[in-house]
């Protein structure tokens, strides 16, 4: 007899390159304006105060390669191409140092944003859930084991819409590292494996339409693509 009124959800993950095995996901933590030039261009002054975080429930997850439709509730569905962290060890309180050991694999991925939403969220002091925290919302490519390609702290991170670049940064950019943001973030809560973290966009972001062919990379990490369907 089953032990649940209805069954479970299915446990969330993201294929891992090289691996039979799958990286479950239980928990995904974003990092918001972690790029001085994009928090400029969000009407921000960037500098070196703590980082701040938002979330999406893993069941945002969406796979590289596929069609999602374009959402309800939006007239202005953004794009915002990320470095995309999975912890491999757990962490609670730690420095840049230890952190760095415990940072697992990198993938590709969207962080796609109901932009219209969260500015009316910001502008009324509201949280950010109904802008960024909804379904298909967390693209991500397939994960990369770090003792595959080392621990990426530049290259470059670029997004094509139908061909034509809209966003081209460099991980050096970024304000805060990848053992950065998992320390201060360690300072709150326990980590561990299951954790990703989306790290920041750079500048660039924009809006999509149904029909839209998005193609990121992410130089020496991963590659992903994305098409935009209708609504539901």
């Amino acid at each position: 007899m089953s032990d649940y009124i209805f069954p479970p959800a299915s446990q969330a993950s993201v294929a891992v390159r090289g691996r039979g095995e799958r990286y479950a996901v239980s928990r995904i933590f974003c990092v918001g304006r972690n790029y001085a030039a994009h928090a400029r261009e969000m009407g921000s002054d960037p500098d070196r105060e703590p980082p701040f975080f938002f979330c999406k429930p893993a069941s945002a997850l969406f796979p590289s390669g596929g069609t999602v439709a374009y959402p309800p509730g939006t007239r202005n569905f953004h794009y915002e191409m990320e470095l995309v962290i999975a912890l491999g060890a757990p962490v609670f309180k730690v420095g840049a140092e230890e952190a760095k050991a415990a940072l697992w694999g990198y993938a590709a991925g969207l962080d796609m944003t109901r932009r219209d939403l969260q500015n009316e969220a910001k502008a009324t002091g509201r949280p950010w859930d109904f802008g960024k925290a909804f379904e298909q919302s967390a693209v991500i490519s397939e994960l990369v084991p770090a003792a595959g390609i080392g621990h990426p702290m530049a290259g470059a991170i670029m997004l094509s819409v139908n061909g034509e670049e809209r966003q081209r940064g460099d991980l050096s950019d970024m304000i805060w590292n990848s053992a950065e943001i998992v320390a201060n973030l360690s300072q709150y809560y326990h980590l561990g494996p299951g954790d990703l973290i989306y790290t920041g966009t750079p500048e660039g972001v924009g809006p999509v339409k149904p029909g839209d062919q998005l193609q990121g990379l992410i130089e020496g990490v991963a590659a992903l693509t994305l098409t935009i369907g209708e609504p539901e």
